[in-house]
């Protein structure tokens, strides 16, 4: 592994997204490596317990009124960024609201081009960018994959042109404390009585451990044999969806038999479930489990198993 010259450091790092799954990992692990972290956000009085880590700063209100969401001019997030800062992009939704695409496109593809913009701007020369596995601008079988690839393909056409070094990672599902996958079928078995009837059964996952994914974005950081790469991770062993509802079901205390929805259900069952409150599934969720969540044979694994972490917060 190459590194970075203590000299290059930066200890600076700008993360957007930083209060979700993956962010409150990595700000831990920033803050015990003695980082200085802002995290951006529109709620912060919420995470207040961030707050507590040490280094970890997280801004709510100005600049930049915190929120990619609602406010997008470069010149305002350039305040937040400083030179030599590293920028960390791990914003992402799994749904929207209106079902055509523009949900994913304004929170994938155009927080990234102000975010980078803004970057560019403030003299910021390390981004490190949050895809996931299977992102394709063009051939993506989703509105989410494509918007998440053309996010990726933007930000290193843009870091090439701008002279920032960009990183992308593209996981498969992650899973851990407080994840949003095992724990919702965990939490959808204690509501549905004996048989759980599964839509897309048979769609292929290669779990990764959200330490696993922290791990690989602080790394890349000094290492700067990542600098242009699109980097696969998954973890040690591959699954149906059919095999992780039952074991997030048993595991949890609630064993279901898992019944398989034929296509057609399937179909029906996006349609009425994406106008649900807190839309547990819709028909972009269908159209991205048509495109399995795997590695490439060769690609690397990285080691930690579902096994031995998952009984520690389903259990509960």
């Amino acid at each position: 592994m190459t590194t970075i010259a203590n000299r290059d450091q930066s200890k600076e790092v700008v993360i957007l997204g930083g209060t979700g799954f993956v962010g409150r990992v990595l700000a831990s692990l920033l803050s015990q490596q003695g980082y200085s972290v802002t995290i951006p956000t529109r709620h912060a009085a919420r995470h207040r317990d961030m707050a507590l880590m040490r280094g970890v700063r997280l801004i709510g209100g100005t600049p930049a009124a915190a929120d990619m969401a609602n406010d997008r001019r470069e010149e305002n997030w350039q305040e937040v960024l400083s030179e030599g800062s590293i920028l960390i992009n791990l914003i992402g939704i799994l749904n929207e609201p209106r079902h055509n695409g523009e949900g994913f496109e304004q929170a994938h593809v155009h927080t990234t081009q102000v975010a980078l913009k803004a970057a560019a701007k403030a003299g910021v020369k390390r981004y490190l960018h949050m895809s996931a596995l299977g992102a394709d601008a063009n051939n993506g079988g989703s509105f989410y994959l494509r918007s998440k690839g053309k996010a990726e393909d933007w930000a290193h056409e843009f870091g090439e042109q701008q002279g920032i070094a960009v990183t992308s990672f593209r996981p498969s599902v992650i899973f851990g404390p407080q994840d949003s996958f095992l724990n919702r079928f965990a939490q959808l078995a204690r509501l549905i009585p004996g048989v759980f009837p599964l839509a897309c059964a048979d769609s292929r996952f290669a779990p990764v451990y959200v330490g696993d994914v922290a791990d690989q974005f602080m790394a890349a950081m000094t290492d700067t044999s990542t600098i242009g790469k699109r980097i696969d991770l998954c973890g040690p062993t591959e699954y149906r969806l059919r095999e992780l509802v039952a074991y997030a079901a048993k595991t949890s205390g609630h064993p279901r038999l898992v019944i398989g929805l034929p296509d057609w259900a399937a179909r029906l069952q996006a349609r009425v479930l994406e106008w649900v409150p807190g839309q547990p599934f819709t028909r972009d969720n269908y159209d991205s489990l048509q495109t399995p969540s795997v590695c490439a044979e060769g690609c690397p694994h990285q080691t930690t198993r579902l096994e031995r972490i998952a009984p520690g917060y389903l259990g509960k």
